[in-house]
C-alpha cells in the first residue's frame, strides 16, 4: 500500500481561547511540506501553545498514527480514530470511512476538549489534522485544498 499521511496536532490551554493568543493559534498551517520518508512512516507536525505555536517536525511508524488505513477494491479506506472517549465534544454519530482513488487524498479534522481527572487543572484543547494521500504525492500536495475534506470539529467551549 503506498500512501503518504501527515498528521498535525496543535494543542492549546483556556489561555488561547481569546485574545490574540487565539488569533495565532487559528492561523497555524493545516498542511505542510511533505519531507522525503521511508515507507510506512507518517510526517508528523506538533505545534503548542507553550512554543507559541511553531511547527516541530517528527516521524512516526504509521501503525502508531491514530487513522485506520485499508486497501479495498482498489480503493484507500480512510477513518481517524477517537482514542479518547472521555474526551469532548462527543461522537455518537461518526461519518463514514472516506475510500480514496490512486491521486486524491484527504484532509479530516478534529478537535477536543479535556479537563483533568479531578478538575484540578484547565482545561487543554487538541485538534488533528490528517492529510493522507493514496500515492507519493509532491512535497508541496498538502498546502493545497484537498479533494475530500472532512471536518468532525465540534463544540468544545
Amino acid at each position: 500500500m503506498e500512501v503518504t499521511v501527515q498528521w498535525i496536532r496543535t494543542s492549546w490551554t483556556k489561555q488561547s481561547r481569546g485574545g490574540e493568543a487565539a488569533t495565532r493559534r487559528n492561523a497555524v498551517p493545516v498542511g505542510f511540506r511533505v519531507p522525503p520518508m521511508t515507507p510506512g512512516v507518517a510526517h508528523v507536525v506538533r505545534m503548542h501553545e507553550r512554543d507559541g505555536f511553531d511547527p516541530f517536525d517528527g516521524q512516526e511508524v504509521l501503525r502508531r498514527v491514530d487513522v485506520q488505513l485499508r486497501e479495498e477494491d482498489g480503493r484507500l479506506r480512510v477513518l481517524p480514530r477517537v482514542q479518547p472517549l472521555f474526551a469532548i465534544p462527543p461522537r455518537p454519530r461518526r461519518p463514514p470511512a472516506v475510500r480514496l482513488v490512486p491521486g486524491q487524498w484527504v484532509r479530516w479534522q478534529l478537535n477536543y476538549r479535556f479537563s483533568s481527572a479531578a478538575g484540578v487543572r484547565d482545561w487543554s484543547y487538541w485538534l488533528d489534522t490528517f492529510n493522507i494521500a493514496y500515492g507519493p504525492v509532491e512535497a508541496d500536495a498538502f498546502l493545497s485544498p484537498p479533494t475530500v475534506l472532512m471536518d468532525e470539529r465540534g463544540p468544545v467551549r
